[in-house]
């Protein structure tokens, strides 16, 4: 059967041609023709104006002269496999010479290639503001917790195939929370920034340095080589780096700050086991780091996890124990060169439920560390002013003085003071009879308002005492102006002078100096008659240790009180 439909004449192609060139010209899509040689026979206007040319210069021009950079990329491959499979091709790519990225679909025929694209830079752009909000930190800029972890993971896959070792080192700025609270959290925020750079010179450049929150850090190493050993160096020689880094001040506008940093270092091997057991062993050596005074870099170890669990036990059980009433205080008896009984010192003691007494070197140290000595000094200081209190009931015990231990965390408080003067109000005692025993250690923060501090209790008859005198901060420059009334030499000189070694001449010499100041001297842990006569023949008049008593609950010590022969007045 024969075609109905009439020929077409040239006239009738021409004008056909022309609707369609007419129609591609007016379409929204870029679009261009080109031929078999890859000569260019058609372009529109949105064509021309994604590529910044037009028509009569590059009509009958091969494409890949007219954007030699496209040769061997990704259009190249894909405009030469739609052409070889005879299949379309649909992509999206990013041509850097025109900052442009295109959505691109390309159609082959007999005469060449068809190809419609569209300029998609603006939801390229949008997609990217996104991925950083997504993966990256808005302060640093830097990846932060999910982008990390992502990479982590991917570091651990690899390492599965290819037994290549990495490394993460966790990161914690000593006493950050000092810049926030004393100039605000905007300097704290420029503070952070800088650290932020700094890390990225420490490390290369196809290492991440990610901020995991607050002021961590964290930076994952990857590619060290199989050996064990050379990862391990190669870490050591980056937590190095990092530690360094914080060398120079930081200058947070315009001041001069120096930050310190405590690392934890944990390799990347077949022990790792997670992302999240990555992560946690890294943070537990970090820990560790703080744990052993800050400023330096320690690496996971087998059993650290079972310390740390052990750590926080005691914490809870700390709280717990300070609800429940399981602390109480033992006093030990202090007493002349004669015997006689001077007063005592009180000292904190934990019978826990289950494990009954609990060593003060066990816990004291971690009630500091957590804050748990605040509330817990408290309560010390009101039971040792009631005891204090019963004892002025009674003519014979009313000379009696109390020594009470200060932590530099109660004393540096604005409220010291007032909770000191607040104690005595309460339970009765006598200020004179009360004395707090200071360590040199708290005399480093700020000694002028320390100096001010007490003379506000001096005036209303509290004493002083400097514990532990000889093992820390001993200067004569602050010593003299403290409002000091007794020394009190540590037990370690008292017990090194039987070894024949330097205790003798350091307990004289003591002994010396608190006379020349005017100021008396108490030997602690006195065990021996031997220990007694050498801290008579040097001078000094008081002591307390084993020798005259061992710490005493209270009704032990109201026994042993029955049985004293007491100082007639006050030393």
């Amino acid at each position: 059967m024969s075609d109905p439909r009439p020929p077409c004449s040239d006239a009738d192609a021409q004008r056909l041609g022309a609707l369609l060139a007419c129609t591609l010209d007016n379409i929204s899509d870029a679009f261009l023709m080109l031929d078999r040689d890859w000569r260019l026979t058609f372009i529109n206007r949105e064509a021309e104006r994604l590529l910044h040319c037009t028509r009569e210069e590059v009509i009958g021009m091969n494409i890949w002269e007219k954007f030699p950079e496209a040769v061997g990329g990704p259009y190249y491959q894909a405009y030469h496999r739609a052409i070889a499979t005879r299949t379309s091709v649909l992509f999206e790519e990013y041509y850097a010479p025109l900052d442009l990225w295109t959505e691109v679909r390309a159609y082959p025929s007999e005469e060449g290639l068809a190809i419609y694209f569209l300029d998609i830079s603006t939801r390229k752009a949008q997609e990217a503001e996104f991925h950083q909000l997504a993966f990256y930190d808005r302060l640093t800029g830097l990846p932060n917790r999910q982008l990390l972890m992502d990479r982590i993971g991917r570091a651990l896959e690899r390492f599965r195939r290819t037994l290549h070792c990495g490394a993460v080192l966790f990161i914690d700025l000593d006493n950050f929370k000092s810049v926030n609270d004393a100039r605000g959290h905007d300097k704290g925020d420029m503070l952070l920034q800088q650290v932020g750079q700094r890390l990225l010179q420490s490390v290369r450049s196809s290492d991440t340095v990610a901020r995991f929150g607050g002021d961590e850090f964290v930076v994952l190493l990857e590619e060290m080589g199989e050996g064990g050993e050379a990862a391990a160096l190669h870490a050591r020689e980056v937590a190095d780096k990092v530690l360094h880094a914080f060398d120079l001040p930081f200058d947070i506008a315009g001041v001069l700050h120096y930050s310190t940093p405590s690392v934890g270092v944990t390799i990347l091997d077949s022990t790792s086991g997670s992302i999240e057991e990555v992560l946690k062993r890294a943070d537990l050596a970090m820990y560790q780091s703080k744990a052993a005074g800050r400023n330096t870099s320690t690496w996971f170890e087998a059993g650290m996890e079972q310390r740390v669990a052990a750590r926080a036990a005691l914490e809870a059980d700390l709280r717990q124990a300070l609800g429940e009433g399981q602390f109480e205080l033992h006093y030990q008896p202090q007493c002349d060169l004669r015997r006689q009984m001077t007063g005592a010192e009180a000292l904190l003691r934990w019978r826990h439920p289950q494990r009954g007494m609990v060593p003060p070197g066990e816990f004291i140290a971690l009630t500091e560390e957590t804050g748990i000595i605040i509330p817990l000094g408290s309560w010390v200081l009101r039971t040792a002013c009631a005891q204090l209190a019963r004892w002025a009931d009674d003519a014979r015990t009313a000379q009696l003085r109390m020594a009470v231990n200060v932590s530099a965390q109660q004393f540096h408080r604005p409220d010291f003071v007032e909770q000191v003067l607040a104690a005595l109000a309460e339970t009765g005692a006598r200020a004179d009879r009360l004395k707090l025993e200071l360590t040199e250690s708290l005399l480093l923060k700020d000694v002028e308002a320390t100096i001010a501090r007490m003379e506000l209790l001096r005036t209303e008859g509290v004493g002083f005492s400097l514990d532990d005198f000889g093992t820390g901060y001993s200067s004569l420059s602050y010593l003299h102006r403290l409002p000091l009334e007794q020394l009190k030499i540590d037990r370690s000189f008292v017990w090194d002078a039987d070894s024949g070694r330097h205790g003798k001449a350091i307990v004289h010499t003591i002994a010396g100096l608190g006379k020349a100041l005017r100021i008396e001297v108490m030997a602690e842990g006195v065990e021996t008659e031997a220990q007694l006569e050498l801290i008579r023949e040097g001078g000094c008049h008081l002591f307390q240790g084993y020798l005259y008593s061992r710490p005493l609950p209270p009704d032990a010590l109201q026994a042993f009180i029955e049985q004293a022969s007491l100082a007639a007045f006050p030393v």
